[in-house]
């Protein structure tokens, strides 16, 4: 018979009390740690709401929604369902909607074909490109086209240099784009075939006293011409000179004029002007055939739009990852990456010619996904430049966990294209020597009356924490709202 060996009573109790004292010691470590959590909420909370009793905010309005993405809780919320002008925190928006509906492996093509054949060195035919919406595409990536031309051996071509741009209308700005955002960059003309950000450099130097300014185009370019009616002046005067293009007359000419000072640095920040251009499909085939023209091939035809010929001869293209457009569009709020952007969806889902009314549909389709209800905004553009934008913070904020928690595999791309405070982008020189510096993920929004700040912010917890501050209706110097804004975002890196 097998005995079985019994625990002493005395030893029962030992086990018995062990136990008792660990649960007991558990539920106190627990207990303090949900009382600690809750102390840190609630100061948060109080620091939070003391910074938007801050008379700024007595004839201006804020909306703020603040998510703590890895325990899955709100934080704070005020005006969170306000609608708003988002700026080019719109920018968020027309990302997440992008990298969903085209893909991670997305990428826009300018593409080269010819028609007719090519014997020896002659071709005898036309050189078409094609538009694809690539808006980062530069002078560079005009050297590699026409080194793909010289790599075919063409010396002449018997015919022109023509742009296919039938995969988008007509419309060359966004709904409610103003007459007055003439002739800056940051309003560029839109196109399937755009280059150079759609814009000119100008730089001007004194020369001789009483002679007339140099000036330098970049790129140097006959598309443009221009009227120099400037003068050199000694250099113990001040610059009293204006750039400009000729907006009010719908052209491209550069008028300078004005007193410019003797120096001798030709790219003094004081001495550059940058202009949006009109008819960018054109801009690129003049550049184009001045290019090849400088690579010594002759061209008997001037150059202009024409849709692609069937039976054309592909040749090569030129890629554009959507992860690097997506860099430049949050990084540096480029409205012509955003813009782009909707006419690829719009293109993905209906086909040519892509309009943005199609591309803004998948956005709002996109938002009735997450739940909330699309007919409750209004999407005007894709970069937040139209001031008929309505958002709330709470659709920024749902946004940002829909990628997060939803889309995993397309997170990484679109937290990279944020700016990083302190290092980088549009919030290089913000939140300095802070624990948001180097940590706060985000994009910003400037309109008239308008500043945002929306994205991730890593607590002193851990916790990744999703936010949005919209602030508008302000005279003031944006300066102001910045300051709160990166306060807030200080509070939330330094939250446990």
């Amino acid at each position: 018979m097998i005995r079985r060996q019994l625990i002493p009573q005395t030893e029962n109790f030992k086990i018995y009390l062990s136990l008792l004292i660990i649960l007991f010691t558990a539920n106190i470590f627990s207990q303090s740690e949900i009382s600690k959590q809750t102390s840190g909420l609630k100061v948060l909370q109080s620091e939070i709401n003391n910074l938007i009793l801050d008379p700024f905010f007595n004839s201006s309005t804020i909306a703020l929604d603040v998510y703590d993405l890895t325990d899955g809780v709100s934080l704070s919320q005020q005006n969170n369902k306000l609608l708003l002008h988002p700026a080019s925190n719109m920018k968020i928006v027309t990302s997440i909607a992008g990298l969903i509906n085209l893909g991670e492996y997305y990428t826009f093509r300018t593409d080269l074909f010819h028609t007719g054949v090519i014997e020896g060195v002659t071709l005898y035919g036309d050189l078409f490109v094609v538009g694809g919406f690539d808006p980062d595409f530069t002078m560079n990536d005009l050297d590699s086209l026409c080194s793909i031309v010289k790599s075919l051996g063409i010396k002449h071509i018997v015919g022109g240099v023509y742009a296919d741009v039938t995969k988008k209308d007509s419309l060359y700005w966004g709904k409610g784009w103003m007459w007055d955002d003439d002739p800056a960059p940051s309003a560029p003309y839109l196109g399937s075939l755009n280059i150079n950000d759609n814009s000119i450099k100008v730089f001007v130097e004194g020369t001789a006293v009483d002679s007339p300014a140099n000036f330098i185009l970049i790129p140097e370019t006959d598309f443009v011409s221009v009227e120099n009616k400037s003068k050199t002046v000694s250099a113990i005067h001040p610059n009293r000179f204006k750039i400009n293009r000729d907006w009010v007359e719908r052209n491209n000419k550069i008028i300078i004029d004005g007193e410019v000072r003797k120096a001798s640095v030709i790219d003094s920040s004081d001495h550059t002007e940058k202009f949006n251009l009109l008819y960018p499909e054109r801009y690129f085939i003049t550049l184009f055939e001045e290019k090849l023209v400088k690579e010594g091939i002759y061209i008997d035809k001037e150059g202009e739009l024409k849709p692609l010929p069937k039976n054309s001869v592909f040749i090569n293209s030129i890629f554009r990852s959507i992860d690097t457009v997506l860099v430049d569009l949050n990084k540096e709020s480029d409205n012509l990456n955003a813009e782009m952007i909707v006419y690829a969806i719009a293109y993905n889902d209906s086909g040519a010619p892509a309009n943005a009314e199609d591309g803004l549909a998948a956005i709002y389709r996109l938002v009735d996904s997450l739940g909330l209800n699309a007919d409750h905004y209004y999407f005007a553009d894709g970069s937040g430049v139209s001031h008929y934008n309505l958002v709330s913070a709470e659709l920024i904020v749902e946004m940002l966990k829909y990628i997060y928690y939803k889309r995993s595999d397309l997170f990484d791309i679109f937290y990279n294209s944020l700016s990083i405070a302190g290092i980088d982008g549009t919030i290089e020189k913000r939140m300095w020597n802070t624990s948001a510096e180097n940590n706060v993920h985000a994009k910003t929004g400037t309109l008239r009356g308008v500043s945002a700040l929306s994205g991730y912010v890593t607590a002193k917890n851990g916790n990744l924490i999703a936010f949005s501050i919209l602030i508008q209706n302000f005279v003031e110097s944006y300066s102001k709202a910045r300051r709160l804004q990166d306060k807030i975002c200080v509070l939330l890196a330094e939250y446990e």
